[in-house]
């Protein structure tokens, strides 16, 4: 078990004290995300109670979240298993986010009158702004967090609950990709101009080019993952 203190993500909440599963699934959640538990990463549930100042019970009851949400595999009477991700993994889980990110974009532009959809036309111009800067110094990290929020906010924002819990489980998938290649892939000079013509589109009220671009958008980002994921996946993932 590495020494790293497990903490939540930044600009995430703390449960309420009762509520030592959700502390530990956030946790848990944070430390898988942000690559602080890499693909294949073991880790034992007493050691993560013990960092977490809790029992092992909501340790496991956590754990068994994130199995269903195809982030670990739990192993009885061992522990968690991060789980790789697989080239079959990604190429499904960009299907499925073509298909979601589409819809949500053609949503947005039919109601693109509407000021809930106005303020949140302005959060995305924000973050690909943000996306512009970090690239300009080089800051991938920093990029590849605004990126994630511009993903977040066009999915979550659209009105759609269902779409909006569908994607954000999958979008977690896409985050690990995006980090596990961020540094392996051609610089990302290509995200921000095609950002900003799904924000025109939505803007413009034109629902047909709203979803062709935030497909097209993301349809190409496939391209890029997928093959380097082939590259540098584990033979039996």
């Amino acid at each position: 078990m590495p020494t790293t203190i497990l903490k939540m993500r930044r600009g995430e909440r703390a449960a309420e004290p009762g509520s030592r599963v959700e502390n530990a699934y956030a946790a848990l959640k944070s430390a898988i995300l942000d690559n602080i538990y890499p693909p294949g990463h073991f880790a034992a549930e007493n050691d993560v109670a013990a960092q977490l100042g809790m029992s092992r019970t909501p340790v496991h009851e956590a754990a068994i979240r994130l199995q269903e949400e195809g982030l670990v595999e739990v192993l009885p009477r061992r522990g968690i298993l991060v789980r790789a991700i697989s080239p079959r993994d990604i190429r499904e889980i960009y299907e499925l986010t073509i298909a979601l990110e589409s819809m949500a974009a053609e949503v947005l532009a039919a109601r693109s009158l509407s000021p809930a959809v106005k303020k949140t036309l302005a959060r995305l111009e924000a973050e690909t702004k943000t996306m512009e800067i970090a690239l300009k110094k080089n800051d991938l990290d920093r990029w590849a967090a605004a990126d994630d929020r511009f993903h977040g906010l066009l999915t979550g924002e659209c009105g759609n609950r269902r779409l909006s819990r569908m994607a954000s489980t999958i979008r977690d998938q896409t985050h690990r990709a995006r980090l596990l290649t961020l540094r392996l892939r051609p610089r990302p000079v290509k995200s921000a101009p095609e950002h900003r013509a799904i924000i025109e589109a939505i803007r413009s009220g034109d629902p047909g080019a709203a979803a062709k671009s935030a497909g097209a958008h993301r349809r190409r980002a496939s391209e890029v993952m997928i093959p380097l994921i082939e590259k540098f996946s584990a033979p039996n993932s």
